[in-house]
């Protein structure tokens, strides 16, 4: 559960210059911990395959739900979706033509083997259950595959990126216990194998931790990119990004988490108005901090409230976001239509957090930092990703405000791609970590909240629930939603999970998200979508002019 940035630079040149090199530069403060589609989900490794891996279907900037790789959307209505005992069968329709970036043709075997590795708990897939429910997927011809779900599933139209059956099923038949077909995958040997790649653009370069090269595929059927390369260039301090950017070592900063913060972009744009395009779009972004529920300290929900109310995140948006984003009050985005305004609230109250933690058996020494009745201090480790200067900054006040309530904060920051590709998957995370994920339109919280999607070794560190939260509540309204086709009943559901949620706090919420995207004047075509689907899988329409 748990977006890169691009820019002009020197002097800008005019479309004729622009057109000479059509090399496309892309500057952003992460690198992927993997390029497997399903396994360590981030949001850089989405905005990077989004050139090169297409998914089945994705919404749009405007919320429509597309076919990428089908013919139609399947549904009741079309009759390929029908019941089939307690769950459903739904027909998958491939377009002719579709092929890998070897020439393999791609459809439903591709399909069947995906479903086949997604069932399999030691796959490392982060998300088993959406396959579990898969029964088995019927190959009718190259370009039809019936999918049989054991339970109703509201999301059956849904479908993500595919594996290539034709070089990884021989390598998932050879792995061997837990992790192995995660480490043997060519996506961790041969990340420039083309065979892997089905978008307009492959991965031609692969340096770990520095950047991805990409060009144009020879065998997408597509529209021709305009681009010859682009080059994904990884700078991890984001105040190194931005010089990247005005000196013109990158050509452009895309707003999806994955590049310059909101405020860095807010600032840039008093700074150097015309030098380049400033777009802003409210997204499904949730920036938010898990806690450690297996600390005792944490596990007490009075002090989650108290950390909670200890802290003014309206002032936090308004200093750092130039108030552009909402405080969150849950996981749900004001804009979804499932959005509950009148979940339990924790407004800024100092005095309210000293008495929450004072009946927590928490109160102040000598030092302002609370102790309970054994000596023990109130202090918790606090983690974030290294180099993003607006969340070290939000860090900073947090800490600082967290000691008048007599909460003491270590900072121990990491590397996105540690924090993300081995501290939080494998729940090694002592008190508390910021981070942000974004959701798709409506997108289930099982992978956050279901106790089923705790990673554990059992599980090969599946799953996104890193806070080990289980409610029993929580877990059959999430199964409820998920097998509910009726909207409106869905919403009931979405309510008391909003509820729950709200309540139990075992996570921190800190606000939701407006991307914030830099590109020079002379890059067309890009629209920013809001959602989880990245601007990338458009990318065959962006041109220089």
């Amino acid at each position: 559960m748990i977006r890169a940035a691009v820019f002009a630079g020197g002097l800008l040149l005019a479309g004729p210059a622009a057109a000479a090199h059509p090399d496309l530069t892309i500057g952003v403060s992460s690198f992927p911990s993997t390029l497997h589609p399903a396994i360590d989900p981030d949001l850089i490794k989405f905005y990077v395959l989004g050139f090169s891996d297409r998914p089945v279907t994705t919404f749009d900037a405007s919320g429509k739900l597309l076919c990428l790789l089908c013919t139609r959307i399947p549904s009741v209505a079309n009759g390929d979706a029908v019941p089939e005992g307690a769950g459903m069968a739904v027909t998958y329709r491939f377009k002719p033509g579709l092929t890998w970036g070897d020439g393999a043709p791609l459809g439903a075997a591709d399909l069947a083997f995906t479903a086949r590795v997604g069932r399999d708990p030691n796959s490392g897939f982060a998300n088993t259950h959406t396959w579990a429910i898969v029964s088995r997927v019927d190959v009718i011809d190259p370009l039809t595959a019936v999918m049989h779900f054991t339970e109703l599933n509201y999301q059956f139209d849904q479908l993500g990126e595919l594996l290539p059956a034709h070089l990884e099923e021989s390598v998932f038949d050879r792995a061997a216990g837990p992790g192995e077909y995660a480490r043997q995958s060519f996506y961790a040997r041969d990340p420039t194998n083309a065979g892997l790649y089905n978008g307009p653009y492959r991965i031609t370069g692969y340096d770990s931790g520095s950047r991805v090269v990409l060009e144009r595929n020879a065998n997408w059927h597509g529209k021709r990119p305009y681009f010859d390369r682009v080059i994904v260039k990884s700078i991890g301090n984001t105040a190194a990004l931005q010089t990247n950017l005005l000196s013109g070592d990158v050509d452009m900063i895309p707003g999806e988490g994955v590049g310059l913060t909101l405020d860095q972009v807010l600032a840039l744009q008093k700074q150097t108005p015309d030098q380049f395009v400033y777009a802003y779009k409210p997204n499904l972004t949730y920036t938010h901090i898990d806690l450690q529920l297996d600390n005792p300290i944490l596990a007490d929900v009075r002090v989650r409230r108290a950390l909670l109310m200890g802290i003014d995140r309206q002032s936090m948006v308004d200093r750092l976001m130039g108030g552009r984003v909402p405080v969150a009050n849950g996981f749900v985005n004001p804009i979804e239509p499932t959005y509950d305004a009148d979940v339990a609230k924790y407004p800024f109250d100092p005095d309210r957090a000293r008495a929450l933690l004072k009946e927590a058996g928490w109160t102040p020494g000598d030092d302002g930092i609370c102790r309970n009745g054994a000596g023990d201090r109130l202090s918790l480790e606090f983690s974030t990703s290294s180099g993003v200067r607006a969340r070290e900054l939000l860090q900073q006040v947090m800490q600082s405000e967290w000691r008048h309530i007599g909460v003491e904060t270590i900072i121990r920051n990491e590397p996105a791609r540690t924090l993300f590709g081995e501290t939080l998957k494998h729940r090694a995370f002592k008190g508390m970590a910021m981070f942000a994920w974004s959701s798709g339109i409506e997108s289930t919280p099982r992978q956050i909240l279901h106790s089923g999607q705790i990673p554990t070794a059992a599980n090969n560190w599946g799953g996104g629930d890193y806070t080990d939260f289980h409610n029993a509540t929580m877990d059959a309204d999430i199964d409820a939603m998920e097998r509910e086709l009726d909207p409106e009943k869905r919403r009931t559901l979405w309510l008391e999970m909003q509820k729950i949620y709200s309540e139990q706090l075992p996570v921190l919420p800190l606000f939701f998200g407006s991307e914030a995207h830099v590109w020079p004047p002379w890059l067309k075509g890009l629209v920013p979508t809001g959602t989880n689907a990245p601007t990338t899988l458009w990318a065959e329409d962006w041109y220089a002019e």
